[in-house]
């Protein structure tokens, strides 16, 4: 199981672009339009070049480089209730 360190944005910003102590700076911050999923963009220069990076927030409150799953409606509960 992660720690609740491995799991916060700062490390994942540092594990994907910024080993060390290269500035990186939020440019965006937002909800998805589906789902209303938490999601922060970042950006860093390493020389010339520029990495930009979108990292989202997942239910269990981890922060990862790609969108949580999005959610199904389990029909078969919804049969049973009518």
């Amino acid at each position: 199981m992660k720690s609740a360190y491995e799991q916060s944005l700062r490390y994942q910003v540092e594990k994907w672009l910024a080993p060390g102590s290269v500035p990186v700076h939020v440019t965006q911050f937002s909800r998805t339009r589906v789902g209303g999923s938490r999601y922060v963009c970042v950006q860093t220069a390493q020389g010339a070049a520029w990495r930009r990076l979108f990292f989202f927030r997942h239910d269990d409150g981890h922060w990862c480089p790609y969108p949580p799953a999005p959610h199904q409606n389990n029909m078969r509960s919804e049969r049973l209730a009518a």
